[in-house]
């Protein structure tokens, strides 16, 4: 039913969740799982500690500290896959606007399914970031 699953994963609970969820999926039909990760630039939700791999803070970290956050957060989604069983087919980061990262990686691979999780950052984040899962939705 589904050859290839792109599953958007930052490291946050919910997209724990939702890697989950789609290694259970490709288990059950021998999907593919493309794991795609857009790290964040800074924003008022970095600022507050919003954003995965990084504390509070009113500057940007140096990039060595960036690439290693992110190196962190890919480590940690292969982890899962790997501890569910699965195999991850490929890894992807790129920064910019999550939903049109994950739309036009889906469309690239060809993917048939994206799954990813809802953060629920509350109204000043969704206002400030607005909502991947709605984007995804609309695009």
């Amino acid at each position: 039913m589904f050859e290839k699953i792109v599953v958007g994963f930052d490291g946050s609970e919910p997209s724990e969740r939702a890697l989950k969820l789609a290694c259970d999926l490709a288990g059950k039909y021998g999907s593919e799982i493309h794991l795609v990760y857009t790290p964040q630039p800074p924003t008022v939700a970095y600022a507050m500690g919003a954003i995965p791999g990084y504390q509070s803070a009113a500057f940007m970290p140096p990039a060595e500290e960036v690439k290693e956050a992110n190196k962190k957060v890919l480590a940690q989604g292969t982890s899962i896959v790997e501890s569910c069983g699965q195999t991850l087919t490929d890894t992807h980061i790129k920064t910019g606007e999550p939903g049109d990262v994950l739309v036009a990686y889906a469309e690239k691979c060809g993917a048939d399914l994206i799954v990813l999780g809802r953060r629920g950052l509350g109204a000043l984040g969704a206002i400030v970031q607005g909502s991947t899962s709605v984007r995804v939705n609309h695009i």
